[in-house]
């Protein structure tokens, strides 16, 4: 069967609200007395609760609550020597300094800096990229490196 076959019997006449006592739906035409909701115009954002802190806000401060986001990992500046001129995410995980050449690492001080590195990671603290670039060497911010995907033979 088409849409164009369909035997339509006939349209429902819609309610007009509003129009007097005696018409059934008048006066606050169905909207309860007073109040916010009752008044013309009125429309609320998705997630509001009436002043109280929203239920996606609240979540976060509920106890048990567990951030889902794996904390970057940590590397020294007094390891840097030991490993060469150019340094990324492959370098320190063949070094075994990360666990995974895909994992972010955040370059922390901790020792000194006496060689020139090219240093090229997804974060650092101030005082590091500063041991860095007084040792000669430059600091770099890239974005995590993606794992590759694999396509899935069906």
């Amino acid at each position: 069967m088409g849409y164009n076959n369909l035997e339509l019997t006939g349209k429902k006449s819609t309610k007009r609200v509003g129009r007097g006592i005696a018409a059934g739906q008048g006066k606050t035409a169905g909207r309860g007395t007073k109040g916010q909701k009752s008044r013309t115009g009125f429309s609320r954002r998705p997630g509001f609760e009436g002043g109280q802190t929203p239920l996606a806000q609240r979540f976060p401060k509920l106890r048990g609550f567990k951030s889902h986001r794996t904390p970057a990992e940590v590397v020294y500046t007094g390891d840097l020597d030991s490993l060469g001129v150019k340094i990324d995410n492959k370098v320190l995980a063949e070094a075994h300094l990360v666990s995974s050449a895909h994992t972010r690492v955040k370059l922390v001080v901790k020792g000194e800096v006496s060689k020139k590195h090219t240093v090229s990671l997804q974060s650092s603290s101030k005082t590091a990229i500063e041991a860095v670039v007084k040792a000669g060497g430059t600091f770099e911010k890239i974005e995590q490196v993606k794992r590759p995907t694999t396509k899935i033979a069906k």
